[in-house]
């Protein structure tokens, strides 16, 4: 399905704002997996890997308080179903905040689903999930978290596909207090990550690895208890918030490419939907 013109040269105007990457040899630690994590090529990839021992993973030597977090991933191939690539923003405790983005696998030829969720304070149940509009898996493409003290919004490829606002004047808690910090893993859900658990992972496909490249954070570092920014207007992501062309690329993607999305899941939510939904809806109309 095409794009209408408009959407595109907005699209073509945000790929030009990501900045360089890092290396990540200097960036990640590779903080589990026995080995099936491995930094390859002067530092600018990252191989995880899946067998029946074990998964893998690592995260970000950085804290961060709001930003615009890039990853580069190319997908397990193949029969991937029962498999779960991850890449999210999480702090630490009990009471943690989190975004993510999780990618179930599936059999040969079958989408890929993009599992997204936000927690504040400890608090998750906002899963919408995607199909993508591309194969995940033969090539590398570009998934983004920007957080700022406005909204979150989670991209593909510079399009975004969700936006989670801060609605705090009307009683629905945001993240904005505690760091995060980036992570990455592979692992097996196969109790739940295809087509809810009927599906079961192949282990004679295995190893499952994935590749990671461009880690990219513009964002502010978090040291001892304070934020590296200390002028807002420094950092144009701090601000930003989708205008009318993001909105109409956000609005394509939901209508095309949703497959679930919990403020619509009446059943689930028998005494009334949660705060965020019905109040994001009164203030759309």
């Amino acid at each position: 399905m095409a794009i209408p013109m408009c959407l595109v040269i907005t699209l073509v105007f945000c790929s030009l704002m990501v900045a360089n990457a890092g290396n990540f040899y200097q960036d990640v630690d590779i903080t589990w997996g026995d080995g099936r994590g491995k930094i390859l090529g002067n530092g600018n990839l990252i191989s995880l890997s899946l067998d029946k021992a074990s998964g893998s993973g690592f995260q970000s030597n950085n804290e961060y308080l709001y930003g615009k977090i890039d990853m580069q991933i190319k997908l397990v191939p193949n029969n991937s179903a029962g498999t779960v690539t991850s890449f999210y923003l999480k702090s630490q405790g009990s009471a943690w905040d989190e975004i993510d983005f999780e990618f179930l696998g599936n059999l040969s030829g079958d989408p890929y689903i993009v599992h997204t969720n936000v927690f504040t304070q400890g608090k998750g149940d906002r899963e919408q999930q995607f199909y993508l509009w591309f194969d995940p898996t033969a090539d590398f493409h570009t998934y983004s978290i920007l957080w700022n003290p406005a909204n979150i919004v989670l991209y593909v490829d510079n399009r975004p596909i969700r936006e989670f606002k801060n609605l705090e004047s009307f009683g629905v808690p945001y993240p904005k207090k505690q760091s995060m910090r980036m992570y990455s893993s592979i692992w097996d859900a196969d109790n739940w990550a295809t087509r809810g658990g009927l599906v079961k992972t192949d282990w004679s496909q295995a190893p499952f690895t994935a590749s990671f490249r461009n880690f990219n954070a513009n964002a502010c570092l978090w040291s001892n208890g304070a934020s590296s920014c200390t002028n807002s207007t420094s950092n144009p992501w701090f601000s930003h918030q989708l205008d009318s062309n993001s909105q109409g690329v956000l609005k394509w993607v939901q209508k095309n490419y949703m497959v679930y999305n919990y403020c619509t899941d009446t059943k689930r939510f028998p005494q009334g939907l949660p705060l965020e939904c019905t109040v994001a809806n009164k203030k759309s109309n």
